[in-house]
């Protein structure tokens, strides 16, 4: 079964124009890192004449790609096109927003930029004549009709002795306008998320097993948000396809057992667990090592499997712990409020699966509620979008 990958929008090409500015995005790496982004400088020959290649390499970790015509078989400038999520210059001098305006693609820099779809925003630095300049203004004016969002530079002493507009922008600024482009926050940097999805099987013979139909989905989702957050997830995965989501640790497991073994060994490093998974109440109490004839199939003798949710909400010290419930039934919702109770959970989701409804669907419609009482009905909304309004909840509950 071939892996299914989950790419995570964090990618962020940093080219740096050729002026005396370019030593303030030594900063903004560092910035853009805290905000848990992955770092490719790319600089200008002139910009070398400010800040070196060796620099840029152990700041991003990375190497730098100063030409076009190095490792020409991996035709570079499209492998770092295709991977960017975003694309910042800082500084973007007026020559380089000259170019980028007139489509050429002369160095290693505006190739990448003319071969990626991915988002441009250009920090402006330079003398105020050279951005009132005429030309720089047309220039700029064409770059934001295309969609190039371009920030404006900030007023202040420049490097000349004058003072006006034209300063490099506050590094604030500049990561706000990344994370607005990508739709990304980091308000989970350095949280430890514990997640559980998928459902268990519990082995009757080496052919048969009782199980459920969860897909595993909505908990990727949730491990995926919680990592686009900036946080160190790990993910405890049931009877699901073989995933990949970069910064996430994937542990698999079948049996109920196996789940019980790694969410608790995890559990105490953890500060949320988000519990997706759909565990059997029961199992065999025997499982054959030889398949079992069809008249002995009526009467398998079963016995309970662990509550694993009701024994980690009896430990927790401290962390939060976000339940699910798939009911049917009038009283889903009653159901819903005593599994959470009974559970010591903070949050619980449930929904009304009558019918077979949202297992393996790319939506869900349901109720989130709180132990405070608080009630947020779900309709017809993304896994995703679930993950991040549960995540929402979760960390304004750990109140730290």
């Amino acid at each position: 079964m071939s892996q299914q990958q989950y790419k995570i929008s964090r990618e962020v090409v940093l080219g740096v124009g050729g002026g005396i500015a370019a030593y303030k995005s030594c900063e903004l790496i560092r910035r853009l890192q805290d905000h848990g982004f992955l770092v490719t400088v790319i600089p200008t020959r002139s910009s070398l004449n400010f800040v070196g290649a060796a620099t840029w390499e152990a700041l991003s970790g990375r190497p730098v790609q100063l030409e076009l015509w190095n490792n020409v078989h991996q035709v570079p400038h499209i492998a770092i096109a295709k991977k960017a999520d975003a694309i910042v210059i800082a500084p973007a001098t007026a020559d380089l927003i000259a170019r980028i305006a007139s489509g050429r693609a002369d160095d290693f820099l505006t190739n990448v930029v003319i071969a990626s779809p991915a988002p441009l925003i250009l920090v402006p630095a330079m003398h105020s004549q050279m951005w009132l300049n005429p030309a720089t203004v047309a220039n700029v004016e064409i770059l934001r009709e295309r969609g190039v969002l371009v920030l404006d530079p900030a007023v202040g002493n420049l490097s000349s002795g004058d003072s006006g507009v034209g300063r490099y922008p506050e590094t604030v600024d500049i990561i706000s306008a990344v994370e607005s482009s990508l739709n990304h926050t980091a308000d989970l940097l350095g949280r430890k998320i514990l997640v559980s999805a998928g459902g268990t099987r519990e082995p009757i013979d080496p052919v048969r097993f009782i199980g459920n139909l969860s897909s595993g989905k909505q908990g990727i989702a949730v491990a995926l948000s919680a990592a686009s957050r900036g946080a160190k997830v790990t993910l405890v995965l049931a009877n699901a396809p073989e995933v990949s989501i970069e910064g996430v640790e994937v542990m698999h497991v079948q049996t109920a057992e196996q789940m019980r073994t790694a969410l608790s060994a995890e559990f105490e490093s953890s500060e949320i667990l988000v519990m997706t998974a759909a565990v059997a109440d029961a199992r065999p109490s025997h499982m054959s090592t030889s398949k079992i004839s069809k008249e002995n199939l009526l009467n398998i003798e079963m016995i309970a499997n662990p509550d694993i949710v009701q024994e980690l909400g009896r430990q927790k010290s401290g962390q939060v712990i976000v339940g699910f419930a798939a009911q049917t039934g009038e009283d889903w919702i009653v159901k819903a409020r005593e599994k959470m109770s009974s559970k010591n959970l903070d949050v619980i989701y449930v929904n009304d699966v009558s019918n077979g409804a949202i297992f393996g669907s790319e939506e869900t419609t349901g109720l989130v509620i709180e132990a405070s009482g608080r009630e947020t009905p779900i309709k017809n909304e993304s896994k995703y979008s679930l993950a991040n309004k549960l995540l929402n909840i979760a960390i304004d509950k750990l109140g730290k």
